[in-house]
């Protein structure tokens, strides 16, 4: 799974960067970024990272929890893929899915998930924990996991009966109303689609946890990608940005039917800073939005 970190800061499990500043020699702009450029830096990115961002979250996400986001929201209590009794049998394809702790949550379940990430290197993560869990006799058998771009899924039309995605491939897709319509494609009929990312309104606002990233200092409208790159010009890091609207239209406009947007409340207790994320601008500012639709 993957949440924010920002690219330079690294976003919450895919890492999630919001506009700010890169590092790592990086400079950070908005610029337009199309499905190549964007994939390719992705995949590098998490490539490069995935040990840093395991090493920082791992112990918040756990190997077999459902986290929706940094503010702790989790699945078993939220129930956005409905009743987790009726998840028995029930195959599940998991996007941006990084080291799978959703998937492995789902699995024991009793649902049949597949994990899908654009990283090897998130991947490889996945099959780490899955012998640890094998071996601690906690499994019988490692989640079923595919390399592969979300704009591009390599499964058959009605192969699945739900999807999910926490934070991972949906805000790294240059065409995300392509990513709609390539989920829609491999759902059955009924099959629900949920999927966390970055809050929209979070784009206007400094990626920053403390008072500065209090002021807006962006347009909400401004829907230039944020990108890292290098001295070359070459994009490393890419994320894009969508308004609510532009995510209702595109889950409309695949042939989804939006049931909730969810905007978690940051927790009473949780004082763990998170990049951009923290108590003092979670209790101000939404900090993630989850959409729950079902195909008609």
């Amino acid at each position: 799974m993957t949440h924010p970190t920002t690219p330079a800061k690294k976003p919450f499990e895919e890492d999630f960067a919001l506009p700010g500043d890169g590092d790592d020699g990086a400079d950070a702009v908005r610029r337009p970024a199309g499905p190549g450029e964007s994939s390719r830096a992705s995949r590098h990115w998490w490539d490069r990272n995935a040990d840093e961002y395991q090493g920082e979250h791992g112990a918040f996400l756990g190997d077999d929890r459902f986290v929706w986001g940094p503010e702790g929201l989790d699945e078993a209590d939220a129930r956005l893929l409905g009743d987790p009794a009726a998840l028995t049998g029930r195959r599940v394809l998991e996007i941006g899915a990084g080291a799978a702790q959703c998937s492995r949550w789902l699995a024991g379940r009793g649902a049949l998930p597949v994990a899908l990430d654009i990283s090897f290197r998130q991947l490889q993560h996945s099959r780490r924990i899955d012998a640890d869990h094998i071996a601690a006799g906690r499994a019988t058998a490692a989640v079923p996991a595919v390399q592969a771009d979300a704009a591009v899924l390599p499964f058959a039309d009605g192969s699945f009966d739900l999807a999910c995605s926490a934070y991972g491939a949906v805000p790294f897709s240059a065409d995300s109303a392509r990513l709609m319509r390539e989920v829609h494609r491999v759902l059955r009929p009924g099959g629900r689609w949920v999927f966390s990312v970055t809050h929209p309104i979070r784009w206007a606002f400094p990626d920053e946890p403390g008072p500065e990233g209090l002021t807006a200092l962006s347009s909400y409208f401004d829907r230039r990608p944020y990108v890292e790159q290098d001295e070359q010009g070459r994009a490393v890091y890419v994320e894009h940005h969508r308004t609510l609207g532009d995510r209702v239209r595109e889950l409309v406009g695949a042939g989804f039917r939006l049931l909730d947007l969810v905007e978690p409340e940051w927790p009473e207790g949780l004082e763990q800073e998170w990049g951009g994320w923290s108590p003092l601008r979670g209790r101000l500012l939404p900090g993630t939005a989850v959409f729950v639709s079902v195909r008609d």
